[in-house]
């Protein structure tokens, strides 16, 4: 398989994670191995990259911005969010704690890699990591609000929702529906709104090209401290994916059902609740998504994006 078709491949990945309302495009990322060259690629912006592009050199600009992995990776994410998103909210509708599950696999792996790679665990990597989860799961637990649809709304939550993206353990879609915007801008993508898509797009390129230059940052100075942070906020994300919970409250989105008021249960709680969740699927699923970070990381797919 060539390597832009890889990348590819991870793009499509990393956009069906995009769109579920809980699960982050940035831990799939993290789990096929992409983050780092993603924020090095996007942190592209500073001097030497405004000279390239006053000169015309593109060819220059292609390899600065590292377009060999950008482009595809882009194209991926892309095809992901208007093929597959369908089957992402169907199956978000019909068997939601089947694909909680798989996703509670996923993210738990990779918070052990992510770990994995901090090296001399002290307190102060500990402090950042309970402060993270601390994060995650007031993020995970906030209910969501409606705000006002105006254009400089849509550019801000733009520039909002394209930041967590990033961030391993938080949802971009989650965080547009806490706002109340998440309905607005999937109806926009719907209808072909090209003004709403236009600003809403405005925004998200600010935020990325900035936050990514924050990320890349921390990374290369404080990258032991940040990795116990960003495994704090996967970790504490775990609240919004566990798979047995009772629904209290509902918000219809398009012809979608999605849930907005939820408090969790333990397994064994399922009959007190009426509920007829399996027990044992929903542990075979977290398994999966568990062990299948562990399939990539054998076969090596890291290596590819190098």
């Amino acid at each position: 398989m060539p390597n832009w078709l890889k990348v590819y491949l991870g793009g499509v990945m990393m956009g069906a994670a995009d769109v579920v309302p809980g699960v982050s495009g940035g831990t799939i990322a993290f789990i096929l191995g992409l983050y780092d060259r993603l924020i090095n690629a996007l942190s592209g912006v500073n001097k030497d990259s405004i000279k390239l592009l006053l000169k015309g050199d593109f060819k220059g600009l292609w390899g600065h911005f590292d377009g060999r992995f950008l482009l595809p990776l882009g194209l991926g994410i892309l095809t992901s969010i208007f093929a597959i998103a369908g089957l992402i909210t169907h199956l978000l509708a019909t068997y939601p704690e089947y694909l909680w599950s798989f996703f509670f696999g996923l993210i738990l792996a990779s918070a052990y890699f992510l770990i994995s790679q901090i090296h001399a665990f002290s307190s102060r990597h500990f402090a950042c990591l309970v402060v993270g989860i601390a994060v995650g799961a007031a993020i995970s637990l906030i209910v969501p609000t409606q705000l006002n649809t105006s254009y400089p709304m849509v550019f801000v939550s733009g520039m909002i929702a394209i930041c967590a993206m990033i961030l391993p353990g938080i949802s971009g879609s989650f965080l547009l529906l806490m706002m109340g915007m998440y309905g607005f801008i999937l109806g926009a993508v719907k209808s072909f709104d090209l003004l709403i898509i236009a600003i809403f797009a405005c925004g998200a390129l600010i935020g990325l090209l900035s936050f990514s230059k924050v990320l890349n940052y921390l990374l290369k100075h404080a990258k032991q401290v940040t990795l116990s942070a960003l495994t704090g906020i996967m970790l504490g994300a775990l609240v919004k994916v566990w798979p047995w919970k009772v629904t209290d409250s509902w918000v219809i989105i398009g012809d979608k059902k999605l849930p907005v008021e939820e408090h969790l249960i333990l397994p064994w709680q399922l009959m007190n609740y009426q509920i007829s969740t399996d027990l044992l699927l929903p542990l075979v699923f977290i398994l999966l998504g568990f062990f299948s970070v562990f399939l990539i990381s054998y076969v090596s797919l890291r290596k590819i994006y190098k």
